[in-house]
């Protein structure tokens, strides 16, 4: 199961949006070109991103190269110039960090009870397994993580991705 062809096409919609960005970004006020930066590439690139956790190295490097042309254009900055900084000063996430991001983030609303039923059950503490309470992880808050045969889909799950996090 591979998201080579959902990353593809994201990675074209939105760099086609860039570029329409791009020809109308000197008629624009900079609070205008942030908040069509944000409503138009940033929601795509957000939207269900938890379902990209473990992705291979040379798709979140397609997807970051959109995050590093926004944050360009966005700061007026050239293509050689360093992008960490630029980064920093937008205070925008690479892609990793977002996918992590949003999966922690989820888990904690597993854990307290504001996520769908479904994915509750599928983050089980320590402390709630019987043949583990009387162990000193019991208390430490730690999630139970089950085994996985493949690397390449079973670790990608929500119930090992989660806890991994």
């Amino acid at each position: 199961m591979s998201m080579k062809s959902h990353v593809t096409r994201l990675v074209g919609v939105c760099f086609g949006i860039l570029r329409q960005i791009r020809s109308i970004r000197r008629s624009l006020p900079d609070s205008t070109l942030a908040m069509l930066m944000t409503s138009f590439i940033m929601s795509k690139l957000g939207y269900c991103n938890v379902a990209l956790a473990g992705l291979l190295h040379c798709d979140l490097d397609l997807l970051q190269s959109v995050i590093n042309a926004a944050t360009r254009l966005r700061a007026a900055a050239r293509r050689n110039d360093p992008i960490t900084p630029l980064l920093v000063d937008l205070h925008w996430l690479q892609m990793p960090q977002k996918i992590q991001y949003k999966l922690c983030i989820l888990v904690y609303r597993c854990l307290h009870g504001s996520a769908p039923g479904y994915l509750q059950s599928s983050i089980i503490p320590v402390s709630d397994t019987a043949s583990r309470r009387r162990l000193r992880s019991a208390s430490s808050g730690d999630l139970v993580m089950p085994a996985t045969h493949r690397l390449t889909m079973g670790d990608r799950a929500f119930a090992v991705a989660g806890p991994r996090t």
